[in-house]
């Protein structure tokens, strides 16, 4: 069995996957696997619904025939769990599903409450049938879809993998964050909240709080970092259905959309490093009978991990890039990146790249990924061949963004960046003309 995967597909225009000689040899590729795989990273809901007041970075609501594009293009599996889940709030969400289901298409990661939401769906073909679960780290507050209750409905959104956040400092800093806090008189505000049975007494002595009802937490480390830990009732959450996926599929795939960020060898901050507690949950999934986690978030490729045999990419990046051109915002977005109101939706996303002199188009990593074609033998992984994919950066921004396969110098420079990400994994790459082959 072949299966294709893909990044983030952020579309706004027709493709023309079948006619366009540019990027039809991608979509040929695509279209040849048994599977294939994207994060819909637009919402399909024809602008239907109520504008949340923090999107996940711009609104994106997206005309509902972009699934038809993503179809045509050969897409069988869908991931809907990230961050702009639910830009158009709960409204936005239900309007999304409605064209999913009218197309019948077989999405994983939202739902009208947790467990739906954290379902798998199934997709069958000849050579077998493949599984996919998909949740997300990166989310606003009240995104998370919950459990229905005895005598209440549970709350519609994403299938959510949350984490805490630690912060871990000197003596010398912890002494300066207690001074601080009993200055500031946040000590007594918390213990205020817990009084009032609003916040709960903090689970370890030598943790300090940073404010009242949503605090920072510090505690001293042997060196001054952020760290960061998956929530247990999450990862048990998911791997439920893994198990369930386990025995009812061939391949499990799961999904992961993680935006969040870590350090690298230098211990500073770092894009292209997935956050501390990524790679233990990738594992853990792995363990627990996963085939495949495909994740997708910041928008740049980050390296590969073969764990027991398994592939774990830690992101894929921009499959699809067509974010500057949504056809309409709501006005949070105008007043979020400070533009006049009667201005157009365009002139929005040229005042936050400043004319494509900083954020996205400033930076060909955004613009570049790779495509994986992992071939199975039963559960068995016998190959996985990497196609270099470019995004036009350079050209107009209604073209750029349009994937296609790389070629020559450029592909070979993908190439040989995905390796160098990969190689902190231990994973061995060999390139070999316009494509490159795993080393299993």
């Amino acid at each position: 069995m072949k299966i294709a995967l893909t990044g983030d597909s952020i579309l706004q225009r027709r493709l023309h996957s079948h006619a366009d000689q540019t990027l039809s040899p991608l979509f040929d590729l695509i279209r040849a696997a048994d599977v294939s795989f994207t994060n819909l990273e637009v919402l399909p809901n024809d602008f239907a619904g109520d504008p949340a007041l923090e999107s996940g970075g711009s609104h994106f609501g997206a005309p509902a025939w972009v699934l038809d594009e993503l179809v045509e293009g050969g897409f069988d599996l869908f991931s809907t769990a990230n961050n702009h889940s639910l830009d158009y709030g709960i409204s936005g969400l239900h309007a999304a599903h409605e064209q999913l289901h009218k197309r019948e298409l077989l999405f994983a990661g939202t739902g009208r409450n947790l467990e739906e939401a954290r379902r798998p769906v199934y997709c069958t073909r000849p050579a077998g049938t493949v599984a996919l679960l998909a949740c997300s780290s990166t989310y606003g507050k009240g995104q998370e879809a919950s459990d229905q209750s005895r005598d209440m409905p549970g709350r519609p959104g994403l299938n959510p993998l949350g984490y805490d956040t630690l912060h871990e400092v000197s003596t010398e800093q912890m002494e300066q964050v207690r001074r601080l806090v009993a200055d500031l008189g946040l000590d007594k505000l918390y213990q205020g909240a817990v009084d009032l049975g609003f916040a709960h007494p903090l689970p370890d002595p030598s943790l300090q709080v940073f404010g009242p009802f949503t605090p920072l937490l510090f505690r001293e480390g042997a060196r001054t970092r952020l760290r960061t830990l998956a929530r247990k009732k999450d990862v048990d959450g998911i791997l439920r259905w893994v198990e369930e996926a386990r025995l009812t599929s061939d391949i499990v795939m799961v999904s992961l959309h993680a935006h969040e960020l870590g350090y690298n060898e230098q211990g500073e901050w770092d894009l292209e490093t997935p956050a501390e507690f990524i790679q233990p949950v990738a594992r853990r999934l792995i363990d627990a009978g996963v085939d495949i986690v495909v994740g997708h978030g910041p928008h740049l490729l980050r390296g590969m991990e073969l764990y027991q045999g398994k592939p774990i990419f830690y992101s894929l990046g921009n499959f699809i890039g067509q974010n500057e051109l949504v056809e309409r915002l709501p006005v949070d977005s105008y007043d979020q990146f400070r533009v006049d109101r009667q201005q157009t939706p365009s002139k929005v996303f040229l005042q936050r790249t400043r004319n494509d002199s900083r954020s996205f188009p400033s930076d060909a990593r955004f613009w570049e990924t790779v495509v994986p074609v992992c071939t199975f033998d039963g559960r068995t992984l016998t190959g996985i061949e990497l196609h270099p994919v470019s995004l036009g950066l350079g050209e107009a921004i209604h073209r750029r963004g349009r994937p296609r396969l790389a070629q020559g110098e450029q592909a070979r420079g993908i190439l040989e960046r995905f390796a160098a990400l990969s190689r902190g994994y231990e994973t061995r790459l060999e390139i070999q003309g316009d494509i490159a082959r795993v080393l299993l």
